[in-house]
C-alpha cells in the first residue's frame, strides 16, 4: 500500500468509531430522528471498514503463533496450514486495500451514470447500448440493482443518451472508475461492405446524493415539461404524458425521467437527478474553475478515450490511464471491469482531496 502513497491509519479509524458510538449515549441524541439516523448511518460505515481489517489483524497475529509452532514441532502439517492462511490474508488484504481507496464522501453511495454516444452515427448509438449492457452485467455480479432511468433512443439502433442507477454499497466508488470516453473499433454490422468502424462514447458517473444534497434549487429557476414517455415501460406510461424534463434555467442542465408509472414518481426521481448533476457541476467547479462540466471534458472523438475496446482487426481492451490490458473482449463486454476498476482506484487514490 505505501508505495502507492496509500496508509490505512486503523488506530484513527477505531477511534473515530468509538467517538461515534459514544455520541449515541447521549439522552438528546434521538431529539432530531433524521439527524440521528445519519449517525447511525456512518457509523454502520465506518464499522464496515474498520471490522474487517480487525479481523485481519487477528488472523495475521495467530498465523504468526502457528508458525511458531510449527518450527518447533517441525510439523509439515502445520507448515502447509499457515501457507494456506497467508494465501487467504493476502487475498482479504487486497480486498481491503481496494475498500481503503473508497474512501471518499460519497464513496459508498449509488451511481447515476449517463452514456452519451459520440463521432461515429448509427455506430456509436449501438457503442453506447453495448456500453450499457456492460454495466448491466456488472452490476449483476455484484449484486446491485440496475434501473433505467431515461433513455434517447438512436435513429436506427441503440441510443443517443441513456441514463440509469446502479444502487448498492459503494457502487459510486468503484463506477467513478469508468468516467471519461471509451473508444470501440469493429466491422460494422451496419455497413454492407464490412468495413472497419471506429466508435466513441462518453460515461459521465456521478453520486447519488438524494434529497440530503447541499443544493439550493429555486423553483423558479425550474422549467418542467411533461411528455408521452416512448420505449420501455409498459402501456401505461405510452398511452400517458407520465414523463417529465426538467431544465434549469441558469446553468442549462436539463434532466429527464421516464421509468416511473406516474408523473409524480418520474418529478421526484428527475429532481434526485438534477440535485446530482448540480451537485456535480459545483465538485468539479472547486476543483478546477478554468475546467467545464465534470472537469477537463473532451470532444467524444479520436484522442480522448481512456480506454479502447478493439475487436478488429485483433482484439484487446486497453485502459490507456493504467496501460491494463487483456485480449479477452468478450469477458469485458459482460461485465469483467475489476480488471480495470481496480488498478485505477489504487493508483488514482491519492488524487481525492476535491471530496473530503
Amino acid at each position: 500500500m505505501s508505495k502507492r502513497g496509500i496508509v490505512f491509519d486503523l488506530a484513527t479509524r477505531e477511534e473515530e468509531l468509538a467517538r461515534l458510538v459514544r455520541e449515541t449515549e447521549d439522552p438528546n441524541f434521538w431529539d432530531d430522528p433524521e439527524s440521528a439516523q445519519q449517525h447511525m448511518q456512518q457509523i454502520t460505515i465506518v464499522r464496515d471498514v474498520v471490522e474487517p481489517w480487525q479481523e485481519l489483524r487477528k488472523t495475521v497475529e495467530d498465523l504468526e503463533v502457528l508458525a511458531e509452532l510449527g518450527l518447533m514441532e517441525e510439523d509439515d502439517s502445520v507448515e502447509a496450514e499457515v501457507e494456506q492462511g497467508l494465501r487467504s490474508a493476502r487475498n482479504s488484504l487486497e480486498r481491503l486495500e481496494l475498500l481503503a481507496m473508497l474512501s471518499g464522501k460519497y464513496d459508498a453511495n449509488d451511481a447515476i451514470m449517463m452514456i452519451t454516444a459520440g463521432a461515429g452515427g448509427t455506430e456509436a448509438c449501438d457503442w453506447a447500448s453495448i456500453l450499457l449492457d456492460m454495466y448491466k452485467f456488472w452490476a449483476e455480479a455484484h449484486d446491485y440493482d440496475f434501473e433505467v432511468l431515461s433513455a434517447v433512443s438512436g435513429d436506427q439502433a441503440g441510443y443517443r443518451n441513456v441514463t440509469f442507477k446502479v444502487s448498492g454499497r459503494y457502487a459510486y466508488g468503484y463506477l467513478r472508475a469508468e468516467a471519461g470516453v471509451h473508444r470501440l473499433v469493429r466491422i460494422s454490422p451496419f455497413d454492407s461492405s464490412k468495413r472497419r468502424h471506429t466508435s466513441f462514447a462518453s460515461v459521465d458517473v456521478m453520486p447519488d446524493v438524494g434529497e440530503d444534497a447541499e443544493v439550493d434549487i429555486d423553483p423558479n429557476d425550474l422549467k418542467v415539461d411533461t411528455y408521452r414517455a416512448s420505449g420501455a415501460g409498459g402501456q401505461h406510461v405510452n398511452k400517458t404524458d407520465s414523463a417529465v424534463r426538467i431544465t434549469h434555467i441558469p446553468t442549462g442542465v436539463v434532466v429527464q425521467c421516464q421509468n416511473e408509472r406516474s408523473q409524480h414518481a418520474n418529478r421526484r426521481t428527475a429532481m434526485n437527478l438534477l440535485r446530482a448533476r448540480l451537485h456535480e457541476l459545483e465538485r468539479q467547479r472547486r476543483r478546477d474553475e478554468v475546467d467545464a462540466l465534470r472537469g477537463e471534458r473532451k470532444e467524444i472523438d479520436f484522442g480522448s478515450q481512456i480506454r479502447s475496446y478493439v475487436m478488429q482487426p485483433y482484439r484487446m481492451v486497453k485502459d490507456h490511464r493504467t496501460d491494463v490490458e487483456t485480449g479477452d473482449v468478450d469477458s469485458v463486454l459482460h461485465g469483467d471491469l475489476d480488471q480495470f476498476i481496480r488498478p485505477y482506484l489504487m493508483e488514482y487514490a491519492g488524487q481525492r482531496g476535491d471530496e473530503q
